[in-house]
């Protein structure tokens, strides 16, 4: 009997990516799709993606979807809180492992197993510490597509946001951008795949520019801003 274990979908590229691995290796049973929402505006967290959308992949995906559902602004605490509930809920399920894409960020990775020991669970990251360069071409070579969403002005321009990830972008990140954004750099939403049973329909729509602010440093005292490009898509 293979072990239960809920995956951690945020939509886009490694979520994609490490579902198609996990369900290639046929070890564990998924038994769901768990997805943060903020809550106010029924988006995906980060990825700005309605949950209309979200739920077109699971569909296409056949996998039942657990919406976790935030605050516009929580606190650590508050997340802490919310998360736990949800895993003790998962948990009282049988589920003993919860499975995620990252790839190389060692604090979240320590963050997510901490918080699951403390439930009992285990993690499982199908894509750890696999060259991301080789990740992307893999990803576009088995047939994956995907369009960026959002992009951190840190390291790209709002030129990045609403295009889709082939291997003309690859080469048009500048050096400092991961070509998996693992960093934060850019996040992605996957409308076709070898693992959906259909594509995911949509248009693409305006631009939006969102600020959010940086906490004050003692060098300055003036509150900068983080500066983020979302390209909405629209669900046809």
């Amino acid at each position: 009997m293979k072990p239960k274990a809920i995956f951690n979908w945020s939509s886009g590229k490694d979520s994609a990516l490490a579902l198609y691995k996990i369900l290639q290796e046929g070890k564990f049973e998924i038994t769901s799709l768990l997805t943060s929402i903020n809550k106010e505006f029924q988006r995906i967290s980060m990825h700005g993606v309605h949950v209309s959308l979200l739920e077109k992949q699971a569909k296409s995906l056949g996998f039942p979807l657990l919406k976790m559902e935030l605050p516009k602004e929580p606190s650590m605490e508050e997340y802490r809180e919310i998360m736990s509930k949800t895993m003790n809920e998962v948990q009282s399920q049988g589920v003993t492992h919860s499975i995620f894409g990252d790839i190389f960020l060692e604090d979240l990775r320590k963050y997510r197993e901490d918080q699951l020991q403390s439930v009992g669970m285990e993690g499982v990251f199908p894509l750890w510490k696999i060259d991301t360069t080789g990740l992307i071409h893999e990803f576009l070579d088995l047939g994956f597509k995907t369009i960026v969403t959002c992009v951190n002005e840190t390291y790209l321009d709002k030129s990045f946001a609403g295009r889709i990830i082939d291997h003309d972008f690859i080469k048009d990140l500048p050096e400092n951008v991961d070509p998996c954004g693992e960093n934060g750099e850019f996040h992605t939403f996957t409308f076709d795949s070898p693992i959906f049973k259909n594509p995911i329909d949509f248009e693409i729509g305006e631009i939006v520019k969102k600020t959010y602010p940086k906490p004050k440093s003692d060098k300055n005292d003036q509150e900068e801003e983080y500066v983020f490009w979302f390209c909405d898509l629209i669900s046809k």
